[in-house]
């Protein structure tokens, strides 16, 4: 999962979790709120009464008798005024019941003793229940709906924000692990942000870009070099070999270790040929101008290797159903390619086994082409390693040396060829050659 999924999968489930906490709490907060200012509006008007009292005296309300009583026609609020009793009591504000004209209603009473002219009095101030709850349900709709559409708001915004704050981090994963190519042609350039952390990260893979890139030029200007280097020697060597043979008084054990020196000098001379190839296609020193047309080819080197092919008695079976042509790669390098992948079904086939080739074209128009034999398999642990250079694998027809796939990859790179290798041990062997869409001309 990308890091941007998940940085808005954590906003959206933190937004969600606050909605659903808002609106465990949203009914006791507003109750509380509405308690709150139902208890502030009695105590204003308490002190408004007590106002009139101070400014007209007692039988303002009074008017001589000893009690005084006044509520609203709905029974909501009512006010009452009467001589306390002997026992003073504190201002309090509390949830009764009253009964006002014979009904019983649940009120918010303030209750309020005070003294005039050495006399008690007890005020009382209510409000029902119903009214202050009413307005409950419809400030929770207008609370839940302003919640959406903060919720909503903040999470496009953190959606936004985050995009911009991670597109430095989009940007070094597409220009330093996903689109470059090894070898790195083009030194790779610092994005522009101003995360440090990015900056960093940026900075750390261009010099390890920088460290891979120098230490492959390294490698591949000694293997070019070393191998121009060894082509003199091996020369020589071979010219005084072969004078030494047309000595005619060479006793015959001396003639058999000669004999025995030119193929181990023939060997160390595929070998040094062979990383001159690798070194000259990772120099870029061939041209991709051809156009190929992989059945005749393919019928080419099977005639080339039919001597091999007819000494292991293999049965070879070859069926194109797409005869295209494909534009814009190396003849040489793309028919080496193939010897190797045929000459290799050859080599770890078994007598009177089975070579089939074949091509397709996927769903999204890729051009494949498949070589399976029926051959001593590959070990799983073993495919990842099958490209690397030297490896030694012990055949029916004797060791190899670990350059011809070596030579397989390097081809394929060069073009831009995808290569797969299914096996199974001591049964078969398939090496999917992927040439992608075919290029127009």
């Amino acid at each position: 999962m990308k890091l941007l999924t998940k940085l808005t999968l954590t906003s959206t489930l933190s937004k969600i979790a606050t909605v659903i906490l808002f609106i465990v709490l949203l009914p006791f907060l507003i109750n509380r709120v509405a308690f709150q200012s139902t208890n502030g509006l009695l105590k204003q008007q308490a002190k408004k009464v007590m106002n009139n009292i101070r400014n007209n005296g007692i039988d303002y309300y009074l008017q001589g008798d000893s009690t005084y009583g006044s509520y609203t026609l709905l029974k909501e609020e009512y006010i009452s005024l009467e001589r306390a009793r002997n026992i003073y009591t504190e201002d309090t504000i509390q949830t009764a019941q009253r009964i006002i004209e014979g009904d019983t209603v649940m009120y918010r009473v303030l209750n309020q003793a005070f003294e005039y002219n050495n006399q008690l009095y007890e005020l009382e101030i209510g409000r029902t229940i119903a009214s202050i709850s009413q307005y409950n349900s419809p400030l929770q709709k207008i609370a839940l709906y302003v919640l959406g559409i903060l919720i909503i708001l903040t999470l496009l915004i953190e959606l936004s924000f985050t995009r911009i704050l991670l597109r430095p981090l989009q940007t070094i994963i597409r220009t330093k692990l996903i689109n470059p190519v090894f070898p790195f042609k083009e030194a790779p350039l610092p994005i522009h942000t101003t995360t440090v952390d990015f900056k960093y990260l940026d900075a750390s893979l261009i010099a390890l870009m920088n460290r891979i890139k120098e230490d492959f030029d390294r490698e591949r200007e000694f293997t070019s070099n070393a191998s121009h280097e060894l082509m003199t020697p091996i020369g020589i060597l071979q010219t005084k070999m072969e004078n030494l043979m047309l000595v005619n008084d060479l006793e015959e054990p001396v003639l058999e270790k000669i004999m025995e020196m030119m193929k181990t000098l023939n060997r160390l001379k595929k070998i040094v040929h062979s990383l001159l190839l690798i070194s000259r296609i990772e120099n870029d020193q061939y041209a991709r101008q051809d156009s190929i047309q992989p059945d005749k080819m393919i019928n080419e080197i099977i005639e080339e290797l039919q001597h091999r092919i007819e000494d292991r008695n293999i049965r070879m079976f070859v069926s194109f159903q797409h005869h295209i042509v494909l534009h814009q790669l190396n003849h040489d390098l793309i028919f080496q390619l193939f010897y190797n992948l045929i000459n290799n079904a050859i080599r770890y086939n078994k007598d009177n086994g089975s070579i089939y080739i074949s091509d397709g074209v996927t769903s999204d128009g890729s051009y494949m082409i498949f070589i399976k034999d029926l051959g001593i398999g590959i070990e799983a642990t073993d495919i990842d390693t099958i490209f690397n250079r030297f490896r030694k694998k012990n055949t029916i027809e004797g060791e190899g040396y670990g350059l011809g796939l070596a030579i397989v990859k390097s081809i394929a790179d060069y073009h831009a060829i995808e290569l797969k290798v299914d096996s199974q041990v001591g049964r078969t062997t398939t090496v999917t050659v992927n040439f992608g869409k075919p290029s127009p001309l």
